[in-house]
């Protein structure tokens, strides 16, 4: 709640939608005769004073400080001098993850110490007090020296978990969700703050977060600090990783003795799947049948066979990535089953089941137990191998004990929770996760345990002992299995989750004929304006075969892929752009290039609009052997069903038809770096979280 007193700029500060977030209800005024950036009142309303008059990003910084304090003053009102000093390090990490400015620039003298990776000593704590004192209320400035050793300690047990929401939201994953200070953005060009100003369809790939997803992060940072600054740290992480599990389950329907393995990635599912299978009974060699892994992860083929798919894990060890994860069968066979063909066309769904039903009765009688994906859905759309291949694949065979291990591979999220239902009454496990479909932010998976996977944790063998570089105990189910563990918790994991399943929620409540409805209506309208545009080329949606089920959505294929034309292909038919020139067309798409364009065009109004779309596939294109051509994506996710925060009143069929004018901007502004493809070329313009000369209401998605 704003206070009429506050001047033009402040308002355009808290037009940020992650400071509105913040604030919430809380009461803000602007005090001109205090001549402190700030004071908590003992309500808890903050008012703001002339020296948060300055810059925007100085008056940002002061106002996230206040909004950092205010709620933990009401939560630990008895530790006030601790309280100053957590506010404090999450307002100096929000400072450089705001500005990417160098300590010279910082806003206050104690910025620089407090953003160290370190806690500072005693004597650097008593000084930084002096400033910190004032802008509290009924606090004394002048407080006993060993006040501040026993704060050193105190500080040094909470550090790890101290700082905004978009800081720690990074960790627990690995490099590719570091913040690049250039950017604001992330490897996938994504941030973990809203975004709202940009038109968003990455679903595919990754999707930066809505005011809802991160209201629901903000929350469990909120909650997990409350626990710490109580003396019950580990409880209230234990309580939120038991309610993630709990409300994943609840989502996908999973009943009494199944279970939820937290995972930071689809990767690391696939990894855990690897891990199940090994304690399955007999002891018999492995081999992992994986379908199209270059149209899953990039890891995905090494965590298939046990060993590291990265240089770092998830938790922070640094490994070698192809090297075996200790504990794993080091004599896995990995086989992989193409979805193309050498031209790019799909191949028939017959004959990737006939092989697929091959090499698993191959495996079989060469006394190999079998790990079998069903991949549902691929980068493009894909599903395969059918459901009579796999019952085929797993049929009882004379002297082969146990039929195969059946995971499923649907990290796209893009089926109904009656499809995960029908999988897990399979006895399949099934990887999930919150990120594609559901729009959460990127790296937050799950894979789901069926009755007799999940009993394996009970039993005499451990878990491979590698997989302690890369999971805590508490993202497992219990089992003597995970003992070997370490304790702990991914914190950034638990954000992660917490920001996808409030959009999850949201999702569940829109009822399953109106999700059809609405998808329908979306992707026909959206189809039609791709292929009537000459320089793309539209991919064939794939029929989606489907147990079909009353009221499932899941039939639609929501992920539309398409080629370029490239640039300097006139007179010489539909050439796409090989794949390093799509990667270089996708940033742009997500760049304010004004400045770039010429004025004199006719589209130079789109200049300034930030697109993010799916990242580009590797793909052949028919016709041109030997090309590697990059598919972008146009994908359809939870969001584009269900709406967002800052679509709230908005009639639901208008905002639906501003989606699909949203694409024919996107398309528009293809046509707009197509033109001034050397000119970019030659600049080479970088993405960024806000367009240059930011004014919000200006810029919003029309």
């Amino acid at each position: 709640m704003f206070a009429h007193t506050l001047t033009q700029e402040l308002l355009r500060v808290l037009e940020r939608p992650d400071l509105r977030v913040i604030a919430g209800e809380r009461q803000i005024a602007l005090d001109p005769a205090l001549d402190l950036p700030f004071r908590v009142q003992p309500t808890g309303a903050i008012v703001l004073g002339l020296p948060a008059q300055g810059q925007q990003e100085e008056t940002a910084f002061f106002l996230r400080h206040a909004l950092e304090l205010a709620p933990l003053l009401e939560i630990v009102p008895h530790r006030a001098l601790c309280a100053a000093f957590c506010a404090a390090r999450t307002a100096a990490l929000f400072w450089y993850l705001d500005t990417g400015r160098s300590d010279a620039d910082a806003p206050a003298t104690w910025v620089p110490q407090m953003a160290q990776a370190q806690v500072p000593p005693p004597s650097a704590l008593r000084q930084i007090w002096q400033v910190l004192a004032p802008l509290q209320p009924d606090v004394p400035r002048h407080v006993g020296t060993d006040r501040f050793a026993a704060l050193h300690d105190a500080l040094r047990g909470l550090w790890p978990i101290l700082g905004p929401t978009e800081n720690l939201m990074a960790t627990g994953g690995d490099a590719r969700l570091a913040v690049d200070p250039a950017t604001g953005l992330n490897h996938y060009g994504c941030s973990h703050r809203p975004r709202p100003w940009a038109i968003t369809f990455a679903s595919s790939t990754a999707s930066s977060l809505s005011e809802r997803g991160f209201a629901g992060a903000e929350t469990a940072r909120l909650s997990l600090l409350a626990g710490a600054l109580h003396g019950r740290g580990e409880e209230a992480a234990c309580a939120l990783d038991t309610d993630i599990q709990a409300d994943i389950a609840a989502h996908f329907g999973l009943e009494a003795g199944e279970g939820v393995v937290l995972a930071p990635s689809g990767t690391d599912c696939e990894l855990y799947a690897l891990a199940l299978a090994s304690l399955a009974p007999g002891g018999r060699p492995l081999s992992n049948i994986v379908l199209a892994p270059e149209e899953t992860g990039s890891g995905v083929p090494l965590a298939a066979m046990g060993c590291h798919f990265a240089n770092d894990t998830a938790l922070g060890h640094g490994v070698t990535r192809g090297a075996p994860i200790a504990g794993f069968p080091i004599d896995t066979l990995v086989v992989n089953v193409p979805m193309r063909d050498a031209e790019g066309h799909v191949r028939p769904v017959a004959d990737v089941d006939a092989e697929t039903c091959r090499l698993t009765h191959e495996m079989r009688a060469a006394g190999r137990h079998v790990l079998l994906h069903r991949l549902d859905l691929s980068k493009t759309g894909l599903l395969a191998p059918g459901l009579p291949a796999l019952e085929q694949a797993c049929a009882p065979m004379d002297g082969m004990g146990d039929g195969p291990d059946v995971v499923v591979d649907a990290c796209q999220a893009r089926l109904d929770p009656m499809r995960v239902r029908d999988y897990l009454d399979r006895g399949w496990m099934v990887m999930v996760t919150g990120s594609k479909f559901f729009t959460g932010p990127p790296f937050c998976g799950a894979l789901l345990l069926p009755v007799g996977v999940r009993r394996r944790l009970d039993g005499p063998r451990p878990l491979p002992v590698g997989l302690e570089d890369y999971s805590y105990r508490h993202a497992w189910p219990r089992g003597g299995a995970v003992a070997g563990l370490p304790a702990g918790h991914n914190i950034g994991l638990i954000l992660r989750w917490c920001a996808a399943l409030a959009e999850m929620a949201a999702f569940s409540r829109i009822p399953r004929a109106t999700v059809h409805d609405r998808l329908r209506g979306f992707l026909s309208a959206v189809s039609a304006r791709i292929m009537a545009e000459p320089a793309l080329e539209l991919l064939p949606p794939v029929r989606l075969e489907r147990v079909p089920m009353e009221g499932a959505w899941d039939t639609l294929p929501t992920i539309m892929c398409f080629f370029v034309r490239a640039p300097d292909c006139d007179g010489e038919g539909f050439r796409p752009l090989a794949l390093p020139d799509a990667r270089r067309l996708y940033a742009w798409l997500n760049t304010d290039l004004s400045g770039l364009i010429p004025p004199d065009d006719p589209d130079v109004a789109l200049a300034c609009l930030l697109c993010h779309v799916g990242q580009p596939v590797p793909l052949a294109h028919p016709g041109l052997p030997g090309m590697v051509a990059g598919a972008l994506r146009i994908s359809a996710g939870a969001r584009l069903v269900a709406g967002e925060p800052s679509h709230e009143g908005m009639d639901p069929t208008e905002r639906l038809r501003r989606e699909v004018r949203n694409v024919g901007r996107i398309v528009d502004k293809i046509n707009l770096i197509l033109r001034h493809w050397s000119r970019l070329s030659m600049a080479a313009p970088v993405q960024t979280y806000l367009p240059h000369g930011w004014q919000a209401r200006a810029i919003l998605p029309a």
